[in-house]
Order: C-alpha cells, then structure tokens, then sequence
C-alpha cells in the first residue's frame, strides 16, 4: 500500500500535489478558506477536504473524515502562519499569535505520525526569530520526535524551478523511527546555460512560457479564463512535462482525465497602452520604474511569485511579473508554468484568487523532492497507480467566497474582497459543458 500523508494548511495543494507525486495518497486536506478548498477538491477529489481551521480539529476526526480508521499517518506536512516570531523577552511559541504551529505540533503528535514536514519562510531563520525556531524544536522533542538538523532553506531553483523562491523545510520523524535527510539539489538557476558546480542548469523562462499561446491573442480570455482548442508551440522538456506528454511526467502520482487542447487559467488582463508601453520599454530582469513591475528575463528565472494579502488584511494582490515577449503582465497560468504545476491543474477563474493560490503554494518540484526524501526513509516502496482519475466539478472553480463556504456547510470568513464578473461563470460554464461533451 502507498503512505498515507495529511496535509495541513493545505492552500490549493502545492504540498499535496509533490507528495502524491514521490508516491504518498494524500488523505485529508485541511483548510480554513472555503475558496481553497473548493479547488482542492477540484483538483484532488480522492481526497478528504476538511474545511476548518486547525484549532478544535482532532486527530480523530481526521480519521474519520479521511476514512483511515486506524491504519498508521506515515507524514503529516504544512506551512502554519507564524506572526509573534520576532517578540522580544517572550517566548515566541506561547503567543496566541502562533497558536496555529502549536496545532501543527499538536496534531503531529495525536496522529501520531511516523514523520512531519514543517515548511515556512526564510525569515525565520534569521536574528531573533530564530528562537521561534528552537522552541518549536524543543516542543516537537516534548512530543517523541527528532529533527534534522541544522535546519535547512531549500531553494526552488534548485529543483528544476524556474523562479527563485527560498523556504525553509524542517523534517522530523518519531523517534526511532528513521529520520529522513534533505534532498540534495537537482539543478542551478538557469544562467547562460552553463552547468554550475556540476549541476545542469534548469529551466529558464521561456523554457516555460515559451509553448504557450498568447492570451491577448483571444478574446474568449476577456470574459472566461479559459479557451477551447489553443494552439500550442514546439515545447521544452520542462514544458511537455508538465503538459503530461509522457507517462512518465505523472512522477508516482495519479494520471488525470483532462483535455489538454483546453487553455485554462489564462484569464486576459486590460493594460492601458500607457502601461504596456512602459512594460515594452523595460529590460528583461529589471523593475519597471512606475509600477515597480519585474519584467521576467528570457534565459534566467521569475523573481519570488508571492499571494499578497487576504481579504480580511485588504485583499491586496503582489504583482504579476511582466512576460518577457509580451508588453503585459503574466497570467494564472503563466505563473503556474513558473511554480512547476501541471497544465491539468486548475485554479480559481478569477486572477485575484488564482494568483494568491499560487504565490502560497510550495512549488510542487520542491514539495516532490522532500517528499522522495520522506518516502524513502520510511522504506515504502514506490508504487506508480495505473487507475487514471477524473478531474471534480468545474463549477467548484468559480465559486465566490460566500458560495464555498455554503458548498462546504461552513460559515465564511469575512472578507472585504471576494467579486468576480457574472459574464465570466457563465462563459466558463458554457466551455466546460461544450468540453466535457466533446
């Protein structure tokens, strides 16, 4: 049988998707945004979306949800907000502030799991936040479970990614269990090509974007995120496998039913020409100077795609970086290509919440990697599945807020942003039903 993961603070599933994917059948999903969770489910409709917060949640109903009974969690992973870090003269793990990784740790330990995955930003291994650090060490080891250490920040760049993103990864595992080691890097930062230390090179930008039709060139785009029947070009080896060309793209995770003629998440934005003459003008690599856009270079990678804030901070979204061959800002899918999910993969129609999905999410590569790490130490044999699954409800992928929350039966957290054009549900609903009768 294949290891059984439940993922915490799951997002979209950037985590969930590696994990699956170095051979684990991710169990439960937990998350509190309703929104979230409907493209969880979406995405991954095997699995148990449970959509509450962490806090009042039990191992008990994990398994219940979940349908696992008794057997054993072999890894529990997450990325718990952590906000009280970097107090002074307290000490960081008891403020309210961070109950949710005290919950992390807590469910860790009711699971009983055979190992964890712990993953955050950089920041906190730096100054005074790393005390933050020590104390969660010392909590989980109050718990029966080693850490590797020293700690480690892993470098998506490092693991076939075209984007340099930084986090930090802590593992553990039960004690006496085997604690897995981190995974050594797969390639360099794509720069000129050239093999760095013995590592090749990874892909660049336009290794993944350049197959990719342009979403400007389709007025479909104007009102739906998505478009029957693009027109692809000649492919990378990064972009055909996350076009799924081969078997072997699936790594040990379960194939997909989906249509790959179908161009999705590539909702259009509207530049003035003012704008997009500004973005023509900039440099590949530079930062427009009024917008303080990143224009992505041709040869190297992205700069860090972040969320932005949610709907109760003010809804405000990081900037898109600027396409490298088009005097625009990038799209959902774009973006995807430059974090490493599939093209089968969907987000959200809207580009508000599909850009937040995604600057959350760990690049699925990296999650991948840790993953193998984990699977190995457990001394779980890969298991590739040979049953292909159906993708969930589209409409899941257009739901608002309020909409979610009531799909799910839960109540909505407040948001002060959470709108989406009437005119694009009903053209993405007329595409998926004009898709799925083809």
């Amino acid at each position: 049988m294949r290891p059984i993961g439940v993922d915490l603070f799951a997002g979209a599933g950037g985590l969930s998707l590696g994990f699956e994917q170095a051979g684990f059948d991710v169990a439960a999903a937990v998350e509190i945004d309703p929104v979230h969770c409907a493209v969880h489910k979406f995405n991954f409709p095997r699995t148990a979306v449970i959509p509450k917060s962490v806090e009042g949640l039990s191992a008990a109903e994990i398994r219940e949800r979940a349908g696992i009974g008794s057997r054993p969690v072999d890894c529990v992973f997450g990325g718990a907000p952590c906000q009280g870090f970097s107090l002074i003269g307290h000490r960081a793990f008891d403020d309210p502030r961070n109950r949710l990784v005290s919950h992390f740790v807590r469910l860790v330990a009711e699971l009983d799991a055979r190992s964890f995955v712990f993953e955050n930003v950089k920041g906190l291994t730096v100054g005074r936040h790393k005390n933050f650090l020590e104390e969660l060490v010392e909590a989980f080891d109050r718990e029966g479970y080693d850490i590797r250490l020293p700690w480690q920040v892993l470098n998506a760049g490092h693991f076939g990614v075209p984007q340099f993103r930084e986090r930090l990864i802590l593992i553990g595992a039960r004690k006496g269990e085997t604690l897995p080691d981190y995974p050594a890097p797969l390639t360099n930062l794509a720069d000129g090509r050239k093999p760095i230390n013995g590592l090749p090179p990874g892909p660049s930008c336009a290794d993944a974007l350049g197959d990719l039709p342009d979403a400007d060139a389709f007025d479909e785009l104007i009102a739906s995120d998505a478009v029957i029947n693009a027109s692809y070009g000649d492919s990378s080896d990064y972009a055909a496998a996350l076009r799924c060309l081969s078997n072997d793209a699936w790594h040990y995770g379960h194939a997909r039913d989906w249509n790959a003629g179908v161009l999705t998440s590539s909702a259009r934005t509207e530049h003035t020409n003012i704008s997009r003459r500004r973005f023509g003008d900039t440099d590949p690599g530079k930062v427009e100077p009024i917008s303080r856009f990143y224009k992505l270079p041709q040869d190297g990678v992205s700069n860090t795609l972040r969320a932005g804030t949610d709907g109760a901070r003010g809804a405000f979204t990081s900037p898109r970086p600027i396409h490298y061959a088009y005097a625009r800002c990038i799209t959902v899918r774009e973006m995807a290509r430059l974090h490493g999910f599939p093209d089968w993969f969907r987000f959200h129609v809207t580009k508000w919440h599909g850009a937040r999905q995604i600057g959350n999410a760990v690049p699925p590569p990296l999650a991948r990697a840790v993953a193998e790490s984990v699977h190995t130490a457990l001394g779980a044999k890969a298991l590739r599945p040979e049953e292909t699954i159906p993708l969930g409800d589209p409409s899941l992928l257009g739901l608002d807020l309020t909409q979610a929350a009531n799909h799910f039966g839960v109540e909505a957290p407040p948001s002060r942003r959470d709108k989406k054009s009437g005119a694009r549900k009903r053209k993405q609903i007329d595409i998926e039903r004009e898709r799925l009768s083809g």
